[in-house]
């Protein structure tokens, strides 16, 4: 009787178990904590910043967050109104600036979204992520 109860439970798991593994299959080069920008495409604090005045920083945080803080002569870009910010944006940009993006965290997909944009949309080469987002930016203040 044990033994069949014990066969039960563990039947039922491996049941319960059969769409997580799915999922984990299906979904892996989707998971959150994997970045999915490339390493040529991630700037950390101390790379931006030895590209002294030859960079645009870009904070892609809503606007009540850049409002509170953000990194000196940065230019606010983010997706709730980037029809209206683009043309600010492009009218800073020049050929030869280094674009650097970010946002709240390491785990913030906003930053991703405007270099991809930025990239795709404004037709710009030397955009980046910044690695940590403005976390890191703010602990190597």
């Amino acid at each position: 009787m044990r033994s069949s109860l014990i066969r039960q439970i563990l039947i039922l798991a491996a049941l319960a178990l059969i769409p997580g593994l799915g999922e984990a299959v299906y979904f892996r080069q989707k998971i959150s904590w994997q970045s999915s920008i490339p390493p040529s495409e991630l700037v950390t604090v101390d790379q931006a910043r030895t590209w002294a005045g030859n960079v645009i920083w870009v904070d892609a945080r809503p606007d009540e967050e850049f409002a509170r803080d953000h990194v000196p002569g940065a230019l606010s870009l983010n997706e709730d109104r980037w029809n209206e910010l683009l043309p600010q944006f492009l009218a800073v940009w020049s050929p030869g600036k280094k674009v650097v993006v970010y946002c709240s965290s390491l785990s913030c997909n906003a930053s991703r979204e405007v270099a991809r944009r930025l990239r795709k949309e404004a037709q710009l080469s030397d955009v980046f992520v910044l690695e940590g987002g403005w976390e890191a930016w703010f602990k190597k203040r």
